[in-house]
């Protein structure tokens, strides 16, 4: 059995209209984050709900550990599976700790009161955010309630994790210390994480590789290896460069747009 996560000539979109048009990306080892790069429009979105089987109509192959996920029962599948979507999770009576509960019971109904409350614990001592344990959903603000979204898809340890845009409503501090604990829990529990992000830099340091969209698949590989200048151009259509920080860190550095952008964005629902 081939350990990780193979993606195939996928094709999807929405009714007649197609977004991804047999897209297939080099195999994602265990332990790996993968940062999930382009326009908006390219497929990013697309990609991750078609591989958590929220779209119909799509075709090609996804296998996790050598395993079918279409042919897999959605039980088994939404226990190796885990999505966060990039709406946050909706306000609401309910509080913090409960809406965790819900999301582990609904995966490991099995799980001892014990070990499902250790489990809580540590995701929100890992994510420092204990303090909102007892709080009503509706008295967080945006940002606090993403982080409960990540939340509920980490005290699931699923296998593969699956995040659109997990930071866009977080400060910079909380954008750094969620993609550091998505790279901790992955090389952690050799888990896979898939994250789509528009911040360049923010995937040049804490992604192990990243995927280029955009009329298909531009590039491929580690950050400081594919995020060339051209490829910044047909991706974005933008003139940019890749500098070194004082601590040895690759920078993209945009100067402006390019006289002859090679991108098409797309309207996305």
């Amino acid at each position: 059995m081939t350990e990780g996560l193979h993606i195939a000539d996928i094709v999807a979109g929405y009714g007649s209209r197609r977004v991804i048009d047999g897209l297939t990306l080099p195999l994602v080892p265990p332990g790996t984050v993968v940062g999930l790069i382009g326009a908006n429009g390219s497929g990013k979105s697309t990609l991750l709900k078609t591989v958590a089987g929220l779209l119909t109509g799509t075709a090609g192959g996804i296998r996790l550990d050598g395993d079918d996920l279409r042919r897999l029962p959605p039980a088994h599948r939404a226990r190796r599976v885990g999505y966060l979507p990039q709406t946050v999770i909706r306000p609401s009576s309910l509080m913090v700790y409960e809406a965790l509960l819900s999301a582990l019971r609904a995966t490991w109904p099995e799980l001892s009161r014990a070990r499902a409350e250790q489990r809580i614990e540590a995701v929100l001592g890992d994510l420092a955010i204990t303090e909102l344990a007892l709080r009503p959903l509706d008295a967080l603000s945006g940002g606090q309630r993403q982080m409960i979204g990540l939340a509920q898809v980490l005290v699931r340890e699923p296998r593969l994790m699956l995040l659109d845009e997990p930071t866009s409503a977080l400060d910079l501090r909380w954008q750094l210390s969620v993609l550091q604990r998505v790279r901790d829990e992955a090389r952690g529990r050799a888990a896979i994480a898939l994250v789509a992000i528009h911040d360049i830099n923010l995937a040049l340091r804490f992604c192990d590789r990243v995927a280029v969209l955009g009329n298909g698949l531009i590039a491929a590989g580690p950050p400081g290896d594919a995020l060339t200048p051209d490829v910044l151009r047909r991706a974005f259509g933008v003139v940019a460069r890749v500098e070194t920080c004082s601590r040895g860190r690759a920078m993209v550095m945009a100067d402006g747009v390019a006289a002859d952008p090679e991108h098409h964005q797309e309207d996305t629902p």
